[in-house]
């Protein structure tokens, strides 16, 4: 194998590629080759392991909750309460990671902010995941998340309010073992409908 070379000129290796055989039941395949230098590292772009991490999380738009819920009709000049069911791929925290050539990137993500379209031409910020209602709340407006229409819905497409809840994601990254990190920002959005009316008064 060293075919009459001197071992101060180079080295045999040998490239070892495991899980790589086309065959039923082959696990790989070794190549030995003769080199006058090792070959050269793997270069890994830290970067691009942190977007496969984050192609992991399956991250989706918020998942929308409000008063008045699906099926219902709200009314004008009562307060609109709107909130999301967390989850790690609609609010997180989600963390996941990502290896190739001995470097391992960890990704963390979580929404850091919530605009509310609310298809009247007004958008509410949210920074939190806003608060459940509950009938016990009577016709107090949401403390961290609301909103209050002033006309119907009437005319709007369907006779309802298009509402688009857009998550802003804030993605972390960091190697593993080294100081080299950074950032990315992701934007999900999600749809829903709203009913708005008005009441109306009965004569006798």
């Amino acid at each position: 194998m060293w075919e009459g070379h001197d071992p101060s000129e180079g080295g045999v290796y040998v490239r070892r590629c495991l899980g790589a055989g086309d065959a039923e039941g082959d696990t790989g395949y070794s190549d030995v080759f003769w080199a006058g230098d090792a070959p050269p590292e793997e270069t890994v772009d830290p970067e691009v392991l942190a977007q496969e991490a984050i192609s992991k999380m399956r991250l989706r738009g918020p998942e929308i909750r409000t008063t008045p819920r699906a099926g219902q009709t709200g009314v004008v000049g009562l307060p609109t309460w709107m909130w999301v069911d967390p989850s790690p791929t609609t609010y997180g925290p989600n963390t996941t990671s990502a290896s190739a050539g001995g470097v391992t990137v960890s990704a963390t993500a979580k929404v850091s902010k919530i605009v509310w379209s609310m298809g009247d031409g007004r958008s509410v910020t949210c920074t939190g995941p806003g608060t459940p209602y509950d009938a016990s709340y009577g016709k107090k407006p949401s403390p961290t998340c609301g909103h209050l229409y002033k006309q119907t819905s009437a005319g709007q497409p369907g006779e309802k309010y298009q509402v688009t809840a857009t998550a802003t994601w804030e993605i972390e990254w960091q190697v593993e073992g080294s100081s080299e990190a950074g950032e990315f920002t992701q934007a999900q959005q999600s749809q829903a409908e709203l009913a708005v009316g008005e009441l109306q008064s009965v004569g006798r």
